[in-house]
């Protein structure tokens, strides 16, 4: 049943890093090759959809790896300084996020044409920039399951 678990937080958050890594490296050029308008109405659409899932993800990415540090503390495996370290960097993705994109998003996704604000480029370089630091903190905890796993 450890097993299961471990191979089931493993993809869980590979597949989160996946996702994210595609939001920063493909999406968002994409996105940004579109004419302004489209540009930031894509930002905003993504913003939204990304916005309702992404916080079920990461919090469900966070309880399934303390789940998986509580079934195996009984192991005397040394693995278990890496689930530590990985669900600490999993809880700075999540304070980083509240604190520092949760807010330019929840602005963005309100925007249309007509209602953003001049800066509104401005704040989604911000975001992208949060965005990379944040992708650096679930890539180190998914590189740290997977050793953990291994």
């Amino acid at each position: 049943m450890l097993g299961t678990l471990e191979v089931a937080t493993v993809v869980l958050v590979g597949l989160m890093v996946g996702v994210e890594f595609s939001v920063v490296f493909v999406m968002n050029r994409v996105i940004d090759a579109l004419p302004e308008d489209s540009a930031q109405q894509a930002h905003a659409h993504g913003g939204r959809m990304l916005g309702a899932v992404m916080p079920v993800w990461y919090i469900g990415s966070l309880v399934l790896v303390a789940v998986w540090a509580v079934a195996g503390r009984h192991d005397p495996d040394p693995g278990t300084s890496l689930l530590v370290t990985a669900a600490a960097l999993l809880v700075l993705s999540v304070i980083m996020s509240l604190l520092l994109l949760v807010p330019i998003n929840n602005r963005n996704k309100t925007w249309t044409p007509e209602n953003r604000p001049a800066d509104w480029r401005e704040q989604l370089d911000r975001w992208a920039r949060y965005h990379y630091g944040r992708l650096a903190l679930i890539t180190a905890a998914f590189i740290l399951l997977a050793a953990a796993r291994g």
